[in-house]
């Protein structure tokens, strides 16, 4: 039987000075290296039992150049310095996670999973009952949820192919790429949350599922969002020109600015409304957790542009300035559009120029997110209602103090 007070002892009777002890440490770490390699060698050498499948194995392990590989870590072997980081471009190993540069995307991506739900975890009874009934619903308020289905069922596999085809591969920063590859899972929880609210209420799932292609207001929308990935989702599309930069700097404001930014924001206003007034709570429920995860999504890409600004002042020109503000305000026209083709009549509260004025004041809040001016000075707020589901002004702070409520999917409060 072992005693620790044996080793307490020996160590206060016999501890040697550190640079004494060092020499032997590091002649007992050659030698347990040369023994490993002699094992590895042993392992792989053929032995007579072994069939030619696993022979032909060992031989091919036995050819293998490890510098090819080593090659498509970026050839850097040495350790990664936080200099060495950057948001694109970077010649740092993508791999080597630590020291972060960006703790704030680090921060996101445990929020992130702090913030995990399942749209089975919602109650969707009351929903079916009150959309089966004959006079559950009026007519605008039927046509507000199947566009908004429509639309959204869409858009967040929209954002998820952008992501995974295009952002993350030209993004070199491997905490940011942590965050990405959360914000891509989310996405499809997103995209099976509406194929769920589909599902239960038992609607055409062919009518709602090609509404993009099929009403102009939900089409248009997708078009815009689409001409900005078709060149950056091109595998041989690389970064590293002013040129290629750019473009890859408007795919991010397209899509974090104003897809997940301007174009989401009418629908949630619709359907968050119906929940307020004991509607379509379950449907509500699931928006509004949404949300919340598109807000950080936002949070987080607002960030990363305006760090490829800092890191490359000379992408953000004067013509890439008007460039993205032309990119905010046409994001805007067609949220206004679409507010007009889904609520046509006054309905929930609002109607469509209440609609149109709190875009616009989203648009503002937008532009000077990323260092623009405001184009529609003096807009305020019409539904401030929404600001205690999501602060337009202090959306990060949001979370922070909202997380733990948050964390374990449970039932939201429309009081």
């Amino acid at each position: 039987m072992l005693s620790w007070d044996e080793f307490d002892e020996e160590e206060t009777t016999t501890a040697a000075p550190a640079a004494a002890a060092a020499q032997p440490a590091q002649q007992n770490t050659a030698k347990l290296d040369n023994e490993a390699a002699g094992s590895v060698e042993e392992a792989r050498a053929v032995a007579a039992d072994d069939s030619a499948a696993i022979a032909r194995a060992k031989q091919a392990l036995n050819e293998l150049d490890i510098r090819e590989g080593l090659a498509e870590l970026e050839g850097e072997s040495a350790r990664v310095h936080v200099g060495d980081k950057q948001m694109i471009n970077a010649r740092a190993d993508l791999n080597q996670l630590v020291p972060f540069k960006y703790d704030w995307a680090w921060q996101k991506y445990l929020d992130g999973c702090a913030n995990h739900w399942m749209p089975q975890e919602v109650n969707m009874n009351a929903d079916i009952a009150l959309w089966k009934s004959p006079d559950g619903l009026s007519e605008d308020e039927r046509r507000i949820v199947k566009r908004n289905l429509g639309f959204f069922s869409t858009a967040d596999s929209l954002v998820a192919n952008n992501l995974v085809l295009a952002v993350y591969r030209l993004i070199t920063n491997p905490e940011c790429r942590q965050y990405i590859l959360r914000q891509a899972f989310e996405e499809a929880i997103h995209t099976h949350a509406y194929q769920y609210c589909i599902e239960s209420l038992g609607m055409d799932e062919g009518e709602i599922f090609n509404m993009y292609h099929e009403i102009p207001s939900v089409a248009k929308k997708a078009s815009w969002g689409l001409k900005y990935t078709r060149s950056i989702s091109d595998p041989t599309f690389q970064t590293g020109t002013v040129e290629t930069d750019k473009e890859f700097l408007r795919n991010l404001i397209a899509y974090y600015c104003v897809l997940e930014g301007i174009f989401f924001y009418c629908g949630f206003t619709q359907i968050l409304s119906m929940g307020r007034r004991n509607k379509m709570t379950g449907t509500a429920e699931q928006f509004q957790y949404i949300l919340r995860d598109e807000s950080m999504h936002l949070n987080f890409g607002i960030d990363v542009i305006n760090q490829i600004k800092i890191e490359n002042p000379h992408l953000w020109d004067a013509a890439m300035k008007d460039e993205a503000t032309q990119m905010i305000l046409q994001g805007t026209q067609l949220e206004i559009e679409y507010a007009r083709d889904t609520m046509p009549r006054g309905v929930l509260g609002m109607n469509a120029a209440m609609m149109e004025d709190y875009l616009k004041f989203i648009a503002n809040r937008r532009l000077t997110q990323i260092g623009l001016k405001e184009e529609y000075p003096g807009t305020t707020n019409p539904f401030p209602w929404m600001s205690e589901i999501m602060d337009l002004k202090k959306e990060k702070n949001f979370f922070e103090t909202r997380v733990i409520e948050y964390q374990t999917g449970g039932a939201l409060s429309w009081d």
